[in-house]
């Protein structure tokens, strides 16, 4: 089992079969990107987006709408925040679009950017690294991949309050509820710190010690070999 909280689960609903299982959790990659500020895709892709460097709120996943697409817009749109949402996601031909754009207006809203896709890992791991703030709204599916990157790129994550985010991210994030206006509350709270990188250095920690690929395939062998 990916997640300790899936493990829990099956121990419980299959009892009588006396389940065997094991956590090993999912890994994630730790290095930091190649590319700096001056690399000319990166300013391409900064110059194109109309964004810049530690002035946007970041989000990068599937788009659909058990991710909690609607809860993290609505909740950016209520704060007061003057940096930009960037939103990092495939949303062509894509019908939840069109309903998320006429039941929140989010066109409406400046700060509010979808930017397509970003398949370029180092230019990836790069916005990541230069977001002010990851916001994770993935709710369930055990070891989400897209909250360990960002608990190794980005220093300041806030992270929906669910026990399969808690247990991967601890107390190195920011945790948020889908209650009206607590999301909102939370970025106005954070919005004015001018120095996040403690809580990218606890976040880079935890990764590092529990969730590099190096450990999780040892685990994987240990396992096999007993």
């Amino acid at each position: 089992c990916d997640s300790k909280n899936i493990e829990a689960y099956i121990q419980k609903a299959y009892t009588k079969y006396q389940p065997q299982t094991t956590y090993i959790a999912y890994g994630t990659d730790t290095s930091k990107s190649i590319l700096n500020k001056e690399d000319e895709k990166v300013r391409t892709w900064f110059a194109d987006k109309q964004v810049s460097e530690g002035n946007y709120y970041l989000v990068v996943g599937r788009f659909v709408p058990e991710n909690n697409y609607e809860a993290m817009i609505r909740g950016f749109m209520r704060s007061n925040s003057q940096k930009d949402f960037v939103l990092i996601t495939n949303v062509e031909q894509n019908k939840f679009y069109e309903q998320l754009r006429k039941d929140t207006g989010f066109d409406q809203d400046p700060r509010v950017k979808f930017v397509g896709t970003v398949y370029d890992q180092d230019l990836l791991k790069y916005i990541r690294k230069e977001a002010f703030a990851y916001i994770h709204g993935h709710e369930v599916g055990g070891t989400n991949p897209g909250l360990l990157e960002a608990l190794a790129q980005t220093d300041l994550n806030l992270v929906l309050g669910v026990s399969f985010n808690q247990t991967v991210a601890k107390d190195t994030a920011q945790y948020w509820t889908k209650e009206t206006g607590n999301l909102a509350h939370l970025i106005d709270q954070v919005d004015s710190l001018e120095d996040v990188s403690e809580w990218g250095q606890l976040a880079k920690a935890n990764m590092k010690q529990n969730f590099t690929w190096e450990k999780i395939v040892g685990e994987y062998e240990e396992l096999f070999l007993s």
